[in-house]
C-alpha cells in the first residue's frame, strides 16, 4: 500500500524472540498464545502470507491488520481487510495500522509491522494578535 508512512518493522524483535524459543529459554506456550478474537479475525479478515509458521511449521501464517485512531470511533481496535484499509485511508484522518502474523494451528502470533494511514489533519489557523502599539501606529500612518 503506497499510502503508508511512519513504517516500523519488528523483524529484529521477532528474530530475537524466536532465538529465545529455539534455545529453550522461552517456552512455546509463552509465544503461542493468540486469543480467540485474534484467531477469528485471522479467519475472516486475514491475508495469507508466504511465510511458514516458525514454531509448528505446519501452515502458512495469516496477516491481520488492526486499526487504531481517535477519530475512527467504533472502528478503532478492529481488524480490517486490505480493501477496507484503502477505503478508510481515503476517508479518515490519520490512524495507525498494526499488522500481526498468526498461525491458526499452534496460535503463534507476533506484531510484524505498524504504520500510519489516512489524511494528515490540517492544522487549524492560528489567530495572530496585534498589539495596541502596532494597531495605533498603522491607524495614524
Amino acid at each position: 500500500m503506497r499510502l503508508q508512512r511512519q513504517v516500523v518493522d519488528y523483524a529484529l524483535q521477532r528474530r530475537s524472540l524466536l532465538a529465545e524459543v529455539y534455545s529453550g529459554r522461552t517456552g512455546v506456550t509463552e509465544v503461542c498464545d493468540a486469543s480467540p478474537y485474534l484467531l477469528r479475525a485471522a479467519k475472516f479478515h486475514g491475508k495469507p502470507s508466504d511465510v511458514t509458521c516458525p514454531i509448528c511449521r505446519k501452515e502458512q501464517l495469516t496477516l491481520v491488520s488492526w486499526v487504531f485512531g481517535d477519530r475512527l470511533g467504533p472502528v478503532s481496535g478492529s481488524a480490517r481487510t486490505a480493501e477496507e484499509l484503502v477505503r478508510l485511508a481515503a476517508t479518515q484522518e490519520e490512524f495507525s495500522v498494526h499488522v500481526v502474523e498468526v498461525c491458526r494451528t499452534c496460535n503463534w502470533n507476533h506484531l510484524v509491522q505498524s504504520y500510519v494511514l489516512g489524511s494528515v489533519p490540517t492544522p487549524k489557523p492560528t489567530r495572530t494578535r496585534t498589539t495596541r502599539a502596532h494597531s495605533r501606529r498603522t491607524a495614524s500612518e
